[in-house]
């Protein structure tokens, strides 16, 4: 079965575990106020692929959940992402 999964499947898997970090990272340095991540480093880590990822850690860390322009962008970079694999299913 996991030879049969497309091969992007396998970046979703990985972007989502290098997002999900960067989220425990920035959320890390929010808390001792250090350095943060840029919200449009995150973001091209959700549209790369990160986007479940970082749906878990908004949950998780309680990070980013109350952003309303930020949440905007990242319910955008899902239904792209949502909207393409609806396509691909389509004409596979």
């Amino acid at each position: 079965m996991i030879n049969r999964l497309p091969w992007w499947t396998w970046v979703y898997a990985a972007m989502s575990l290098v997002t999900l970090i960067a989220y425990a990272l920035d959320k890390r340095r929010a808390i001792s106020r250090g350095r943060r991540i840029p919200e449009r480093t995150l973001h091209l880590l959700e549209l790369l692929g990160g986007w479940p990822g970082a749906l878990i850690a908004q949950q998780a860390f309680r990070h980013k959940r109350r952003k309303g322009r930020y949440l905007a962008v990242f319910t955008l970079i899902v239904a792209i992402h949502i909207a393409a694999i609806l396509l691909w299913a389509r004409y596979r």
